[in-house]
């Protein structure tokens, strides 16, 4: 369908549209986007099809070639900031789509994810404006002298494909650099979690950001918006947030055109706790670490390594604080954890609490589906669960589960801990309880992950480089990082006679 038979505005409570080009655009194709809470529709989504996603490429690089391009930093910082300005004008809407989709507490989409996606427009503009070249002047053989300096372009047209754990907050995270030094924008958002994106195109349409800079498609993975986006000739680099899975087949996907990728991929985060870590802080951050979000957040701990000095005493107290998490309706400001994203979500959890009987694990708490006696029965809950007693071996320990749910052993010695800590296939984070200074030091660069918390948990610097190892992802986001990854250093050498 062309982008000239649009609609004005998407619509949220009805059709959830894309938007190419400057214009909302409604493929006729629609699926359900589906409340976890309860199980209700909320709306219908419009799933784009392989000749929308060509019109959204011509747009993007027309984009480029025209007003957008010929912008000056200068000039696209201020359109960052009014984008983020757009963000928070329209605060409570992007709060209501958010946890309409994810089923997120009020706090969680108030406190962190609607706040965040703001707040990396205008982080990322700021840096993109102040960001500085190379330049060195050369002796030449000729007994005179060069001047070689470097300059950076955007990489082009980049597909942002984003997850749907943290919507808003991760799509930005990606959108907010790669538009902030130049590229035009192609945003793929999880078909679980639409809304917000649709309202963020909402909001570059009111800011003046130029027809075709941002474009916004919808729809799944293989043969869909995900699938044509990896595989497009005219795309010149690819973003993911995701499964390890999904990364690897966007890569085999996107290797015949040679596109440049970074991938922030799956965990199976650990925590260890020495006996001498403040206790009370060491609890209350694994809690945390391992329940937010009922456990959907890449950088969550499913494992926790414990000193066998205080593993009894830990565990239990882990226990009470998982059992007083409060399991309710989003809207409530008291409600501690939601659903999961889907019943589809739910069941994959279910099954890995099965697997873990299976496996002899022992159930300190949780392992099951809580029961509600209203219309949250028809929606995506699982128990918070802690889980003890499986060899290091077992399959609950080697694959991510990403649900509120996390295997404590203990453990004898520093070294000891070190290695059962980085016996994975995955490195995203890791987390180190200790009073030792010595200690932190000397254990934190051990990790074999990409980042370390000492102390602390989902504490983030911006400007900090964030990524992981093994099958956790490739490349390093945040910052400087992030600026370079969407752009491309150029040098230009000047013969000075």
């Amino acid at each position: 369908m062309s982008a000239s038979n649009k609609q004005a505005t998407p619509h949220l409570g009805g059709v959830l549209q894309n938007y190419i080009g400057g214009r909302f655009v409604d493929s006729g194709q629609h699926f359900a986007n589906v409340n976890p809470v309860d199980g209700s529709e909320i709306n219908k989504v419009s799933e784009a099809t392989l000749s929308l996603v060509d019109e959204a490429v011509v747009a993007a690089k027309a984009a480029l070639a025209g007003e957008w391009g010929q912008l000056s930093d200068n000039e696209r910082s201020v359109l960052m900031h009014k984008v983020a300005d757009g963000i928070e004008a329209r605060f409570d809407e992007f709060v209501a789509a958010e946890m309409a989709d994810t089923g997120k507490s009020l706090w969680q989409a108030s406190n962190i994810d609607i706040p965040r996606g703001a707040a990396n427009f205008r982080v990322f503009a700021d840096l993109a404006k102040a960001r500085s070249g190379e330049c060195f002047k050369t002796d030449t053989a000729d007994g005179q002298q060069a001047l070689n300096y470097s300059v950076n372009k955007p990489l082009g047209v980049v597909a942002v494909i984003a997850p749907w754990n943290l919507p808003l907050l991760l799509l930005t995270w990606k959108l907010a650099p790669a538009m902030a030094v130049g590229n035009a924008v192609i945003a793929k958002p999880s078909e679980d979690t639409p809304a917000t994106a649709t309202l963020l195109a909402e909001v570059m349409h009111e800011a003046g950001v130029p027809a075709g800079a941002f474009n916004l498609v919808h729809g799944f993975g293989p043969n869909s918006a995900g699938e044509f986006l990896s595989q497009h000739s005219g795309i010149d680099a690819v973003t993911f947030t995701g499964e390890s899975g999904t990364g690897s087949a966007i890569m085999k996907a996107a290797a015949d055109n040679v596109k440049a990728l970074s991938f922030e991929l799956g965990g199976k985060n650990a925590a260890i706790i020495f006996d001498d870590a403040d206790f009370e802080a060491a609890v209350a951050g694994t809690a945390k670490s391992v329940f937010t979000n009922g456990g959907q957040v890449c950088l969550c701990t499913e494992r926790v390594y414990v000193q066998r000095s205080i593993f009894d005493k830990f565990v239990a107290a882990l226990k009470e604080k998982a059992e007083a998490l409060r399991i309710d309706w989003p809207e409530d400001a008291s409600t501690d954890m939601g659903p999961l994203i889907s019943h589809k979500h739910q069941q994959k959890v279910l099954s890995y609490y099965q697997l873990a009987k299976e496996e002899g694990a022992t159930f300190i708490t949780g392992g099951g589906v809580p029961s509600f006696g209203d219309k949250r029965d028809q929606g995506a809950f699982v128990e918070p669960t802690i889980i003890t007693g499986l060899p290091e071996t077992a399959r609950c320990i080697k694959e991510e589960v990403f649900g509120p749910i996390c295997h404590i052993a203990p453990f004898d010695t520093e070294a000891e801990a070190v290695a059962m800590a980085n016996d994975s296939e995955y490195g995203l984070a890791a987390t180190v309880w200790t009073t030792n200074l010595q200690r932190a030091h000397r254990v934190a660069p051990q990790m074999e992950t990409g980042i370390v918390w000492v102390n602390t948990w989902y504490l983030r610097d911006l400007r900090t480089p964030f990524g992981g190892v093994k099958l956790s992802g490739i490349g390093r986001e945040g910052g400087a990082h992030s600026l370079s990854f969407y752009s491309e250093p150029m040098n230009i050498c000047i013969k000075l006679n």
